[in-house]
C-alpha cells in the first residue's frame, strides 16, 4: 500500500518561489507516473503537472514555463518547484501516484495534500 506526504507548503509573495515535495512509501515509485493536482475553494481539482515513469513531463497551460516537476527515483520523491508564483496558485496542492503506469491515467493513490498561498 502506498502512501503519499506533501510538504513545502506556506505562505508566499506574488513572484515568490515555493518547492513542494511529495514522498512516496512502497516499492512501485520508479516505474509509476506521479502528478500534481491542485484545488482551490469553490473551483474543480485541475491536473498541474505529471511526470511520467521515464521522466517526461507534461504541464496544464497556466503554470507552463513558471513551474517544474522532476522525481528522485533514489528517494522515492517528487518534486513540484512553482517559482513566479501569482495569487491565483493559491490553493492546496495534492501529489498523486498511477502505480505502474507509465502515463499518469488515473491516479490510484492520494496525498493529503499541502497549502500554498500567494498574497497579492
Amino acid at each position: 500500500q502506498v502512501q503519499l506526504v506533501e510538504s513545502g507548503g506556506g505562505l508566499v509573495q506574488a513572484g515568490g518561489s515555493l518547492r513542494l515535495s511529495c514522498a512516496a512509501s512502497g516499492r512501485m515509485f520508479s516505474i509509476s507516473a506521479m502528478g500534481w493536482y491542485r484545488q482551490a475553494p469553490g473551483k474543480e481539482r485541475e491536473l498541474v503537472a505529471h511526470i511520467s515513469s521515464g521522466g517526461s513531463t507534461y504541464y496544464a497551460d497556466s503554470v507552463k514555463g513558471r513551474f517544474t516537476c522532476s522525481r528522485d527515483n533514489a528517494k522515492n520523491t517528487l518534486y513540484l518547484q512553482m517559482n513566479s508564483l501569482k495569487p491565483e496558485d493559491t490553493a492546496m496542492y495534492y501529489c498523486a501516484q498511477a502505480s505502474g503506469k507509465r502515463y499518469l491515467t488515473r491516479p490510484d493513490y492520494w496525498g493529503q495534500g499541502t497549502q500554498v498561498t500567494v498574497s497579492s
